[in-house]
């Protein structure tokens, strides 16, 4: 018993010696796909959060501690997004960044909010938004408003009139999909068919072949890179003479790489890419991004989660508290927007970023981009 008693005694100076050393930290998560299908992205948005928090850990920090980066791999699956979720919030996160796509966001949404840890996402899904959890932050923008301006460019700027709407199952991309064909309908254009298919399956010839006999001007899809480039691949080979157009997920080095000599001629739509953002921040931290590891960030969306994470602090240090209900209270009542990296940051009461502008690029032979519409 008496050795039991020093035993017990021990632990708990330890803890009183450890606690204030934890406290002097402030803890925040990462939660993205490291690895698996969408590991470029994940990694993009690892990197971009580590870069930010050591530029501001040399400057002292934030009110005084040092940022703490935690990361944990969501896969891209529902299932391990929702194990994160508990684990950031056990490892005691403030705040979340990520993940990269809605469906992981969304498993991980109701764990943060329970805990009163902000969570911000590039998520695109209309339905991230519509539970009215105060702690969620979109650094991106919805479906619907990529939906319409997608819509307007193939009905009333291409004038296509046989649209073919694609997408697979996920969150995100089954939303823009249904968003987007609601959208051509409105304008009053021809969507002859409206198919889905099953992300990472890598033959798509038999979704393509039926989509070949509805003799279509463009196909949309609304899936991610990784998919996206493989479809377009087969889709040139099996002689498909229509137009490819990418939704913003699309917007990455690998479907290039994925699509090969097919890729070129195909449209992409996406807000503005890192290389010609015109923001001096963004300037800056991209030469800071390339100076460290040696490349561009992956895509806008990482960007995004910087500008996220960055407003966040903003909200901390205008407070000078950590309170997380009161920075998300100081975020939703800005007066002026934060100048970010990725553009004017500001949120809408329901957590939705507002503006947003979009362009369409067209992949040329070298796998770089042209710059085809601009709105």
């Amino acid at each position: 018993m008496h050795k039991l008693s020093k035993l017990m005694l021990a632990a708990a100076a330890f803890c009183l010696v450890a606690a204030p050393a934890l406290a002097d930290t402030l803890k925040v998560g990462v939660q993205a796909p490291i690895t698996g299908s969408y590991a470029n992205e994940g990694q993009g948005i690892e990197n971009g959060v580590r870069l930010l928090a050591e530029q501001i850990n040399a400057k002292g920090g934030v009110l005084g501690k040092k940022i703490e980066v935690i990361v944990c791999d969501d896969q891209g699956t529902a299932m391990a997004a929702a194990i994160c979720a508990k684990d950031l919030v056990n490892q005691g996160v403030k705040m979340v960044i990520g993940s990269y796509t809605s469906t992981c966001a969304e498993a991980a949404q109701k764990t943060y909010f329970n805990a009163g840890v902000l969570q911000t996402s590039d998520g695109t899904a209309d339905s991230l938004t519509a539970k009215g959890y105060w702690t969620f932050l979109r650094n991106s923008f919805p479906n619907s408003a990529e939906a319409e301006f997608a819509a307007n460019y193939m009905v009333n700027v291409k004038k296509y009139k046989r649209i073919v709407v694609l997408s697979d199952f996920s969150t995100y991309a089954d939303g823009l999909a249904n968003a987007t064909e609601a959208a051509i309908k409105k304008l009053g254009g021809n969507v002859v068919s409206r198919d889905k298919i099953k992300a990472d399956s890598q033959n798509f010839t038999p979704v393509l072949t039926s989509i070949k006999a509805k003799n279509p001007d463009v196909i949309f899809f609304a899936g991610y890179y990784s998919d996206g480039g493989q479809i377009r691949s087969q889709q040139v080979a099996l002689g498909i003479k229509a137009d490819f157009i990418g939704g913003d997920a699309n917007d990455n080095p690998d479907f290039v790489k994925l699509a090969g000599s097919a890729a070129e001629g195909a449209y992409i739509i996406n807000v503005p890419s890192p290389d010609v953002l015109p923001y001096e921040i963004a300037k800056t931290f991209i030469a800071d991004y390339k100076a460290k590891y040696g490349m561009m960030p992956a895509s806008i969306w990482g960007l995004m989660n910087i500008d996220g994470m960055r407003a966040i602090i903003h909200a901390m240090e205008a407070n000078k508290s950590f309170d997380t209900r009161k920075a998300a209270d100081y975020l939703h009542n800005l007066k002026e927007p934060l100048p970010g990296i990725t553009g004017p940051i500001a949120f809408a009461k329901d957590g939705n970023r507002k503006g947003g502008s979009y362009v369409v690029k067209r992949v040329k032979a070298d796998g770089s981009y042209s710059y085809e519409y601009v709105k």
